[in-house]
């Protein structure tokens, strides 16, 4: 083979190398988080869709976006549509956190005594630590409007700040992350997911109890 066309075949191995695409970055194994940050506008989500669309935001910023995420959310009956349980939307598990830990094993297992759902494992989806009972600045309190066994909370006229469509009047149930706090089921060990209602519904009403208008979001698949 004459020198020049060995040239020009390794020329043109290196021009296809080149143009190649570049392998993907491996996606993260990630399945439960607290949302780092409010979207902005308190408890109002714009329903549970718009809530779980902010998952999914959260989670493709974290290179995590190849599940179907959703917001570990309950909604009230409303014309039409039936009751919504948090525990009925998230998918079977396991779940772990943006560090690996395994916080439940199952729907069953998240809604017992023995899940690990702490302030340590309870990370964003960044894997940060959320702030806690014990800060300067209090952040437990998670929006759920479920009772401890996942369900949707009835204890108020609205627990769910008008299934998630409301940033003034109203309440919502929440959890405390960090398992620190009052809580009105003694058996559930200061409850994750049902701790107590909000004094309203806008991001200063959540923070005057301890909150910053945070969710859980969980891979459902």
């Amino acid at each position: 083979m004459h020198a020049r066309l060995k040239f020009a075949i390794l020329a043109s191995t290196v021009m296809l190398a080149a143009c190649a695409p570049m392998s993907s970055t491996p996606q993260n194994s990630m399945s439960f988080f607290v949302t780092s940050a409010n979207p902005g506008n308190g408890a109002d989500f714009g329903g549970l869709a718009g809530a779980d669309a902010y998952c999914q935001k959260l989670a493709t910023s974290a290179n995590a976006g190849n599940k179907n995420w959703r917001a570990y959310l309950s909604a009230a009956p409303s014309g039409s549509s039936p009751a919504v349980h948090a525990r009925d939307r998230i998918g079977r598990g396991p779940w772990q956190n943006a560090k690996g830990v395994v916080v439940a094993t199952s729907v069953d297992n998240l809604h017992s005594a023995s899940n690990q759902i702490t302030k340590q494992t309870a990370l964003t989806e960044k894997g940060e630590v959320v702030n806690g009972r014990s800060d300067a600045v209090n952040m437990h309190d998670i929006l759920t409007g479920s009772t401890p066994d996942g369900r949707l909370a009835t204890s108020g006229k609205d627990t769910t700040c008008g299934n998630w469509t409301q940033s003034g009047e109203g309440s919502a149930i929440v959890g405390h992350h960090d398992r620190d706090g009052t809580n009105p089921d003694p058996v559930a060990n200061v409850s994750w997911n049902a701790s107590h209602g909000t004094r309203g519904c806008g991001m200063a009403a959540l923070k005057s109890t301890g909150g910053a208008g945070l969710m859980y979001c969980f891979a459902a698949n």
